[in-house]
């Protein structure tokens, strides 16, 4: 009878239901509080998994990221504990490092480039300006970090404020690329905010677009976009790579898989590579992605009063990049005489296509007749093209 109880208590002892009330010493802004860090993080990621599931926020994102952070949480499984000895690593460990040699995020650019077409921003090269417009958020927020560190709320390094920083410019693979660099202490909780914001896309930006724009302004249809010869297309790539590389070495990863992705694109003399780019190697790079970037999450790094900083800062970052791009829409509207719809500007910041199909839905709302979504996309392009710049030159100042 005691071998019985003796084995029943063993087994309790080694299922995750024993650890799942485990209390940890977690620091919130200063206070040092005991709370069951596992049980509020397999509750925060089940919320996540409904707003992928229940709600449609960005499932290609949530749902991997969400389930990352619920494996990642389970007391015991140590999915993410690396190898000790003879004994081997746990299975998202071993997919995370393709986050933490920086694989993955070249690779999503790739598959970007091969996905995208580049016509409206080569149509129309003002965008560029809307994009440059729409990175002001990065570095608004390096200098918040750095406040911050200043006045003694949060201790953030030069290169940590600058990975904090770039999550303005909604590219949660440039947001992984350059954290992974600079500060890889910092990896789950800039990755959970980056892709987030970038999921939440819809929520966060008609607020700022209705609240800079008039209705007058919001109204205004944009003539068609010039045709774009194929020509024009094919010798983009080419040259954005040569002058961009040559001038900021530090965005060759980034920049040159995006542009090669464009490229394997517009040629059209490799159509399967560009099947496969753009169809079942994003959709595979973006599962091993969002779980592992769901997995940074624990209870430990994720509940503690640098992350809340950097996911109000994220906001931050993002809400002003969203905001300097509409603004900087209305300096382009003023400028062309009416025929520039300010909305597009807030397709300045990285996430595409929602970015450009946000602009789409708001300016249709306002008027039903209105179609924004091709205009919106050379800014949306611009944007990555900006975030990636961006990221060098911080990866070249901080690196």
């Amino acid at each position: 009878m005691n071998d019985l109880l003796k084995l029943i208590i063993d087994f309790w002892y080694s299922t995750g239901f024993s650890q799942l009330f485990k209390t940890v010493e977690l620091e919130l802004f200063g206070f040092n509080l005991m709370l069951p860090g596992n049980l509020i993080m397999l509750c925060l990621a089940c919320f996540f998994l409904y707003l992928g599931i229940a709600k449609g926020y960005e499932p290609y994102l949530m749902i991997p990221i969400a389930f990352g952070m619920l494996l990642v949480n389970f007391p015991l499984a140590g999915l993410m504990d690396g190898p000790i000895g003879d004994q081997k690593g746990g299975l998202l460990y071993y997919l995370f490092q393709g986050v933490e040699l920086g694989i993955y995020p070249p690779l999503i650019f790739l598959c970007i480039g091969a996905s995208t077409d580049f016509g409206p921003l080569i149509a129309n090269p003002r965008s560029l300006l809307l994009g440059a417009a729409a990175q002001f958020g990065i570095f608004t927020t390096f200098l918040g970090a750095i406040l911050l560190t200043k006045y003694g709320i949060v201790n953030f390094s030069g290169a940590e404020a600058a990975s904090i920083g770039i999550i303005g410019g909604a590219d949660g693979p440039t947001a992984l690329y350059l954290t992974s660099k600079l500060a890889p202490n910092l990896l789950g909780p800039i990755a959970i905010a980056a892709y987030s914001y970038m999921a939440l896309v819809p929520i966060i930006q008609p607020p700022i677009m209705m609240a800079l724009t008039t209705k007058e302004e919001r109204e205004v249809k944009m003539e068609q976009l010039r045709p774009v010869s194929k020509t024009e297309k094919i010798v983009f790539p080419i040259v954005v790579t040569l002058f961009t590389i040559l001038l900021l070495p530090s965005a060759a990863a980034l920049i040159g898989m995006l542009m090669i992705g464009n490229l394997f694109k517009e040629s059209g003399v490799v159509p399967n590579i560009t099947n496969t780019a753009s169809n079942s190697l994003m959709y595979i790079v973006t599962i091993f992605l969002g779980i592992t970037v769901g997995a940074k999450a624990s209870a430990e790094a994720f509940l503690n009063t640098k992350t809340l900083m950097i996911l109000f800062l994220g906001l931050l970052a993002f809400s002003v990049g969203t905001a300097a791009g509409v603004l900087f829409g209305k300096v382009m509207y003023r400028t062309s005489g009416g025929k520039i719809n300010p909305l597009i500007g807030a397709a300045g910041v990285s996430a595409v296509p929602m970015a450009a199909r946000v602009a789409q839905k708001v300016g249709q709302k306002a008027n039903p007749s209105n179609f924004l979504l091709m205009h919106a996309m050379g800014p949306n392009v611009a944007g990555v093209i900006g975030s990636a710049v961006a990221a060098g030159l911080l990866l070249m100042f901080f690196g």
